[in-house]
């Protein structure tokens, strides 16, 4: 394991934008969307026989475009593929100054997680870069994985957040389904309820425990914008805070979705000061739009205000 020390920077990822390597024009159209996190694929989206020439599309898209406040990311494959060292060191040792977080895919437990922070702190060393400036996010999409998940969220100060990745999870459980993170009653078989229930509030728990962020998987079909939002209005409900993109359509949803509204953050200043009154006059709960509010009500109306400031609807001591 490492033994540096990293604190984990403050990056929204309400939406997480996927783009293929192998196209600029595409990568061009990232940097300038209103993506919180783009990722420039070399993974899923890319054909074997073209991984190796995309590393120099994706060092040129970090190094010559200017991606705002967007997060700069790319997804290498796995560690057991025969491209993932020189995915790393190339693009690192090309673009490393210009690179905020690496993906990585299909881990089944710490071990990946600790392979790909080796090489990034001697890489870094060698570039002469902060060690620890880049981070990590894994993708949870192997039965491995979810089981270990606990011990993977804490396994390294470089993670910064996990994601579900439901297709490759459903394949690796032996699901019945026929499309990535579509969850409808014709493709489940009338399973009752969310079929990903367990999965995703099992990451949840273990990211929120570890303090790093938790994300959802893909909608795979980017002509339902409705079923979009009710999945990413689902993840969010359970205390996730962003969703994969696979198409630009998606990222005003998922912006939308994983920050508070307008009347949400009212409501929630108004809980919050009604108890806070309350308390200074001895008072051990308050009425609240008719309600009796306490002070584990007002925590979880603090959540909401905790988000809302990190979405820049609210300032620091507001």
């Amino acid at each position: 394991m490492s033994s540096y020390e990293r604190a984990k920077p403050d990056r929204l990822r309400r939406s997480e934008l996927s783009t293929p390597g192998h196209s600029a024009k595409m990568i061009a159209k990232a940097a300038a969307s209103d993506a919180d996190l783009a990722f420039l694929d070399l993974e899923d989206a890319v054909a074997p026989s073209a991984k190796v020439a995309a590393r120099r599309n994706v060092i040129a898209g970090l190094n010559e475009l200017d991606w705002g406040s967007t997060v700069r990311s790319y997804r290498i494959n796995s560690v057991d593929t025969q491209w993932c060292h020189d995915d790393i060191a190339e693009v690192v040792t090309g673009a490393g100054a210009n690179l905020d977080v690496i993906i990585v895919p299909k881990i089944k437990g710490p071990r990946e997680v600790w392979f790909v922070d080796d090489m990034l702190t001697q890489l870094e060393l060698k570039l002469g870069l902060e060690v620890g400036r880049i981070g990590i996010e894994v993708l949870i999409e192997e039965v491995e994985a979810l089981q270990t998940v606990d011990e993977v969220a804490v396994c390294s100060p470089r993670l910064e957040a996990m994601i579900l990745g439901v297709g490759d999870l459903s394949a690796s459980q032996g699901m019945r389904l026929g499309h990535i993170g579509v969850s409808d009653e014709s493709s489940r078989r009338g399973y009752p309820g969310d079929i990903w229930h367990y999965a995703r509030v099992q990451m949840v728990v273990a990211a929120r425990s570890a303090g790093i962020d938790a994300i959802d998987g893909p909608w795979a079909n980017f002509a339902d914008p409705d079923g979009y939002e009710h999945s990413a209005t689902t993840f969010s409900t359970l205390g996730g805070v962003g969703k994969w993109c696979i198409h630009p359509s998606q990222i005003e949803a998922a912006n939308r979705v994983f920050a508070p509204t307008e009347a949400e953050i009212a409501r929630a200043k108004g809980a919050v000061d009604a108890v806070r009154e309350a308390e200074a006059e001895g008072l051990g709960a308050a009425n609240f739009g008719g309600m009796m509010i306490d002070a584990a009500t007002a925590r979880l109306f603090e959540v909401t205000l905790e988000r809302a400031r990190a979405c820049g609807l609210l300032a620091d001591g507001e």
